[in-house]
């Protein structure tokens, strides 16, 4: 769930590249061809969710965590 939707991770490896811009394909290239087999499925997780708002959800909460906020739902 990101922003109260049901998001559905790119399933593949071929799908989180055509997910991303040219600049950041290049990255996951490099990354992904490099890894550690044991660190690989930790790294598509990683890159998979960055197709998504994931990444700008967790960073507003953890701001309003340091604000002091109660973010318990």
């Amino acid at each position: 769930m990101i922003a109260g939707q049901l998001v559905e991770l790119p399933g593949t490896i071929a799908a989180i590249r055509a997910a991303l811009d040219e600049d950041r394909a290049k990255e996951f290239d490099a990354e992904i061809l490099n890894a550690p087999v044991a660190d690989l499925p930790m790294a598509l997780v990683r890159w998979a969710l960055s197709t998504t708002e994931a990444d700008r959800e967790d960073a507003e909460l953890f701001e309003r965590l340091a604000r002091g906020e109660d973010v318990r739902e």
